[in-house]
Order: structure tokens, then C-alpha cells, then sequence
């Protein structure tokens, strides 16, 4: 009895977590709201055993630059020239002289480097390559050879310049090559205008415009930083300076600072602000029928570059690693492409969607898609595993030997769904 009792506790506790729901994941770590510019978390699951005699031999990612500063000048000028009008004004309460405080010493700090890869983010990539060369050690022996390519912005060379590195330090005889050239942007940071179009149509912006109406609510906020709600009515635009002061709020943690703005929110406006964002990531870069799931083909071309490169590799048979180093705008709709895990559904019901796909999940700072491949001496079946952010992922494709998959079912499986976008 008692160990029936146990079980049905571990069941129930089991159920329990997996029915977290995203107010109540963001209520027990505030830094899950920041979506984009959470901070990557160091991951905790183990990786399942390959099938008996296989080994890993070959690996082929897509890694999104670690934590950096932010990129618009507006993020630091915007709330820093609001603040600082109303002090001048003495309009501001003392959370709002603090408030300013804070901003002025980010704006500082932020000076000349926006943008820019930060001293958190560079560790990220370190820990990344020694938990690679850790878990596939056989892959990084002497004499592998290791492409890492970036796309030309700064944050993502310095990204990839962190892992290769490290890489190196772990194995002085790996033979690693870099390179950043506008040469491989078609598929490293593809422009796909015509999507691009359809994900900033008029009828996306009115979905997001609605959404954000019932959940941008800065009333409470304005009062605890202004004495004078006539002056902020007046002179304010509310909203904005929400989103901005949150947008700071979420990005401290890219830096090494006890600096914090978070406790300018409520758990309600912190899930809110996020749900927001939630939606327009989804709405422009994943699977969504407003889009008609159209966004996730901006990566075609790169997805097509990691099948021909693994193609490629597996017919060397030699032990090799592909590294690639981006951004999330195209980490986020590779994943939806892949269909890996559910980030490959579309929701219809906006006001649902936190409940279904929450972007904070799949592209943290520094986030990554490896595809991680193994061989057996005497047969032909290359299987092969994909993680997201290190963690074992369930693919579109039927398998005996989950989490592994047999390569020649994954890659007819895509190969397929290519040729199929080219023909609509």
C-alpha cells in the first residue's frame, strides 16, 4: 500500500510540473518573462545512451549569440530623456529618482557598445563547447576538423571566437577554422523579403495592436514613478515608457551587475509584458494561421545547408563539426521548420497561446539547434539526435530508438517539406 501511495504521489507531483502554467513559471523565476534576452540557463538533463556500438562522429548546429547589450538606441534614450524631463520638473517620486538613477548608469554603461556581446554572453559560449566536448568527446579527437562560421555582426563572431577557443584549449590538435563573410548571409541571416512583408502586414500589426491593448496596463506603474498624473497624461506616452523600462528590467541579467529594475512590476504586468511578446514572436517567426504558417520557410536556405553538409560529411565517414553562429529571429523559425518537440503547431486562440508555445523555451541568449550524428562500424544507418539547448528533442518522423532517429527517414522527411514550400 505504502508503495502504491509513493507512486501515485510521483505521478501526481509529475502532472503537477508538467502543468505549470507560464503565469505560474514566470511567478517562480521573473527572469523567464525577458523571452528573448533571458539569460541561458545552465541545462540539467542528461543525454540518453546511444544505441550499443554507435558513436557519435559528426555534429551540425545553429547558435544564436550569447547575452548582449541592447540593440536600439531608443531602449536606453527613450526612458532616459522621460525621466530625466520630469525630474528636471521635480515630477518624479522617490522610486522614480531611483529609477533614473538605474537608467543613467545602463545608458553609461551602454555607451558606444550597443549591441555588442557582453562578458555574460561570452561565458555562455564557453560552457557550450566544454559541455559539447564532454558529451562527444569522440567527435573533438586530434586532427578533427571544425568549420565554424558567423554571420558579420560583431556579437556573433565574438560568440563563436568563445566556443572555438574553448574548444581549442580542450584540444590543442582540433584543426578549427573561422570565418564571417557576406558570402554565406543568404543562409546564415537570410533577408526572405517576402515573408518578411507578410509577417509586418497590416492585418499582423492589428492582431498584435488588439492583444496589446487589454495587456499593456502602465497606470499602476506611472504613479509609482510620477507625483503628478495631470504632468504624465500630458507629457508621457505610458505605454512605451513600460515597455521600455521592462525591456531594461529583462536585459540586466546579460550583464555582470547587482543593478535590477524587476521590482518595478508587478508578477500580473511581468506576465503580461511577456505574453506580449510571446505573441509577436509567434505571429513572425513561427507557425501561426494569421501568417498561414508561412514564417518558419525564412530558413529554408539554412535548412538546406545542414542537410547538405551532413550529406556531405557522412560520405567522408571522417569525424568533422559544423558550427554555425546567429541570431534568434532565425534560430526561432528553424526549430518551428523542424517541427521539433510541438514549436511546429499553430494556435489559433491568441489568448491561449502563452499556455501552448512560450518562445522564452526555445531561444534564450545563446541558444542552440544541434543535430548530433552517430555511426556503427558495419552498417549504414547513420542515426541521429537533435537537441535544443542541450536537451533531447522528439522529431516529425516515426523511430524505434527514440531519442535517436534513423537519418535517412529525417532527412527524406525534410527534404521533402523543401520541395514542397517550392512549389506553392
Amino acid at each position: 500500500m505504502k508503495k502504491l501511495t509513493s507512486i501515485l504521489l510521483l505521478l501526481l507531483f509529475v502532472w503537477t510540473v508538467q502543468a505549470q502554467t507560464a503565469r505560474e513559471e514566470i511567478r517562480a523565476n521573473r527572469y523567464l518573462s525577458a523571452n528573448n534576452y533571458y539569460a541561458y540557463p545552465t541545462p540539467t538533463a542528461k543525454q540518453t545512451a546511444a544505441p550499443k556500438g554507435y558513436e557519435p562522429f559528426y555534429i551540425s548546429t545553429y547558435m544564436r549569440h550569447g547575452s548582449r547589450y541592447l540593440i536600439d538606441p531608443n531602449d536606453y534614450r527613450f526612458p532616459k530623456q522621460t525621466l530625466l524631463k520630469a525630474d528636471s520638473l521635480n515630477k518624479l517620486t522617490t522610486t522614480g529618482k531611483n529609477t533614473l538613477d538605474i537608467v543613467l548608469r545602463m545608458a553609461d554603461m551602454a555607451e558606444g557598445r550597443l549591441g555588442e556581446l557582453t562578458s555574460v554572453g561570452a561565458r555562455q559560449h564557453r560552457g557550450i563547447a566544454k559541455r559539447m566536448y564532454t558529451n562527444f568527446p569522440q567527435i573533438f579527437a586530434d586532427g578533427t576538423e571544425v568549420d565554424a562560421r558567423s554571420t558579420v555582426v560583431i556579437r556573433c563572431i565574438l560568440s563563436m571566437t568563445s566556443e572555438c577557443l574553448q574548444l581549442q584549449a580542450m584540444n590543442p590538435n582540433l584543426c578549427i577554422k573561422n570565418d564571417a563573410s557576406y558570402h554565406d548571409m543568404y543562409y546564415m541571416n537570410p533577408p526572405a523579403k517576402d515573408l518578411s512583408k507578410i509577417a509586418s502586414s497590416d492585418k499582423v500589426k492589428k492582431v498584435q495592436k488588439d492583444f496589446e491593448a487589454t495587456h499593456v496596463r502602465p497606470q499602476r506603474l506611472m504613479k509609482t514613478l510620477f507625483t503628478d498624473e495631470a504632468y504624465v497624461k500630458a507629457n508621457v506616452d505610458e505605454a512605451r515608457l513600460m515597455r521600455r523600462l521592462f525591456d531594461l528590467a529583462c536585459n540586466m541579467q546579460s550583464h555582470d551587475t547587482d543593478m535590477q529594475l524587476y521590482s518595478l512590476f508587478t508578477d500580473e504586468e511581468c506576465y503580461d509584458l511577456w505574453s506580449c511578446n510571446n505573441l509577436y514572436w509567434y505571429l513572425t517567426h513561427a507557425c501561426s494561421p494569421v501568417t498561414d504558417g508561412l514564417m518558419p520557410y525564412r530558413e529554408a536556405d539554412l535548412l538546406r545547408n545542414i542537410l547538405d553538409r551532413a550529406d556531405a560529411a557522412l560520405k567522408e565517414g571522417k569525424n568533422q563539426a559544423t558550427l554555425r553562429f546567429g541570431h534568434e529571429s532565425c534560430l526561432l523559425p528553424l526549430v518551428a521548420l523542424l517541427e521539433l518537440n510541438h514549436y511546429g503547431e499553430s494556435y489559433p486562440d491568441v489568448e491561449k497561446l502563452s499556455e501552448q508555445w512560450r518562445a522564452y523555451d526555445i531561444f534564450p541568449m545563446a541558444s542552440n539547434v544541434q543535430f548530433v550524428f552517430f555511426h556503427k562500424k558495419g552498417s549504414n544507418d547513420v542515426l541521429v539526435k537533435v537537441l535544443l539547448n542541450e536537451k533531447e528533442t522528439k522529431l516529425p518522423v516515426k523511430t524505434d530508438v527514440a531519442p535517436y532517429y534513423h537519418w535517412k527517414d529525417v532527412e527524406s522527411y525534410y527534404r521533402e517539406k523543401l520541395d514542397k514550400y517550392q512549389h506553392i
